[in-house]
């Protein structure tokens, strides 16, 4: 039987700590370390089963987990569902969407491309008049834009006009009382001003008549996602029904996935990654890329060559470890931006001096390789760069799914009203629900 094996940088990432961290468990006897190929380090996983996050591992029921299926039509919402992340790993759990809203025409594009039954609403979402949905979805999601509260921005929060979006998905909430609705973000929402605006979120759903369950911070590494993403997800059962509806959070991966099952034919993908377009390096930078080793940054370039590279950063504090960044095929991805070449947060290609293809990108994200996207380049990074792993998805998507079984045999059946047709310069087509009034613009 072969032992199940972890590297020192991906029990770093994992457990949230730096590799000195483990480095230093290791100078304390902590841990046995050991050696393989070309004197590579790593663990046994049966020798870490004091840290949580590998006993969770060990006793995981996710394959079990993944058998989840729904036992009626539960209709769902998407807000802001930008390229699809979000609203893929949720059709893969189970849920119906009878509405998705979002303002950009490419992103609109591609949702329209890969599933031409699904109910596109493109438009300003303040335009828009949830009421004749009123009652008749189960679940709403969406990430709303979380430039406001990111750590790499000013962080002005509710103060900018991104932040004040979450107050239209509450609109949204109010107008459709959804059983359960979901919103993802940042980790930044739940330190951004002291607290304050998280304070303020969760009054909102307080007076929206929702219990907030305890907000998670989810790595997508646990999740089948060969990526060192973390969101925060914040989820809410109507009032009226939480003594039933019983949620559990999902159990995590018994694996971390690494840019080699990404890439590679594999337990992740079937083939390996097709060739696909994506950004060039110009030759000056390529000749620097070139002396970085896989997994190396910066700090690896001779002195004069960094010096020239990075201009003003170079006498700058802090790691600056994005900077001239090459990734590593035996590690999960860096979070991935909304362009692959940014000079402050690289994404070079672990073997060859180029940033990361559309596609590559695309398989970071657990994307399926048909899944088409719109626009130009620009436009496809971005869309990709910004979406929720569609396999972390589709593990929340699986426990909500459960609950609303559950939910389903405690209370009666769903909904099963998921075939409705809505547009912004259409009526309400009641196939289901042939009693919904027409459609009204809010201007």
């Amino acid at each position: 039987m072969n032992r199940r094996t972890i590297s020192i940088n991906n029990l770093a990432d994992l457990v949230g700590c730096s590799r000195s961290t483990v480095e230093s468990w290791i100078r304390k006897g902590k841990y046995p370390v050991h050696y393989g190929v070309d004197d590579k380090r790593f663990f046994y996983l049966d020798e870490l089963t004091d840290i949580p996050e590998i006993a969770a591992m060990q006793s995981t029921r996710w394959n079990e987990e993944k058998l989840s299926s729904p036992n009626g039509c539960f209709s769902s919402v998407e807000l802001f569902a930008g390229g699809g992340g979000l609203a893929l790993g949720m059709e893969k759990a189970g849920f119906k969407h009878v509405l998705l809203n979002e303002f950009d025409h490419n992103a609109c594009e591609t949702l329209r491309k890969n599933r031409p039954d699904w109910n596109v609403v493109e438009g300003d979402i303040h335009d828009i008049d949830f009421s004749p949905l009123n009652g008749k979805v189960d679940f709403l999601s969406g990430g709303f834009p979380c430039q406001a509260f990111s750590y790499a921005g000013k962080r002005l929060g509710f103060d900018e006009a991104r932040g004040t979006l979450f107050f239209e998905l509450a609109r949204a909430v109010r107008e459709i009382q959804p059983k359960v609705f979901m919103c993802e973000n940042v980790k930044g929402l739940l330190e951004h001003d002291n607290g304050n605006t998280m304070r303020v979120i969760r009054n909102v759903i307080d007076d929206l008549g929702y219990s907030l369950y305890a907000p998670h911070v989810l790595r997508a590494i646990q999740y089948d996602v060969p990526q060192k993403r973390e969101r925060l997800i914040l989820i809410a059962v109507r009032k009226d029904l939480e003594k039933d509806f019983v949620f559990e959070w999902p159990d995590v991966a018994p694996e971390i996935r690494t840019l080699r099952d990404a890439f590679c034919k594999g337990e992740l993908f079937e083939c390996d990654v097709p060739v696909s377009q994506g950004q060039t390096y110009p030759e000056s930078k390529r000749k620097v890329m070139d002396l970085v080793p896989e997994g190396g940054d910066w700090r690896d370039l001779p002195e004069d060559v960094a010096k020239d590279y990075m201009k003003g950063s170079y006498n700058l504090g802090g790691g600056k470890t994005g900077m001239a960044r090459r990734l590593s095929m035996d590690e999960p991805s860096l979070t991935l931006t909304c362009a692959p070449a940014q000079k402050q947060t690289e994404r070079c290609h672990p073997l060859e001096s180029r940033p990361l293809t559309v596609r590559e990108y695309a398989r970071i994200q657990t994307f399926p390789d048909d899944w088409f996207f719109a626009g130009n380049l620009t436009a496809q990074y971005k869309q990709i760069g910004n979406a929720v792993p569609v396999n972390m998805a589709w593990a929340i998507g699986r426990s909500l799914i459960r609950a609303f079984n559950k939910l389903a045999d405690t209370c009666g059946a769903s909904t099963g009203e998921g075939d409705i047709s809505y547009k912004l310069d259409g009526l309400f087509e009641g196939i289901a629900c042939e009693d919904v009034p027409p459609y009204k613009t809010k201007k």
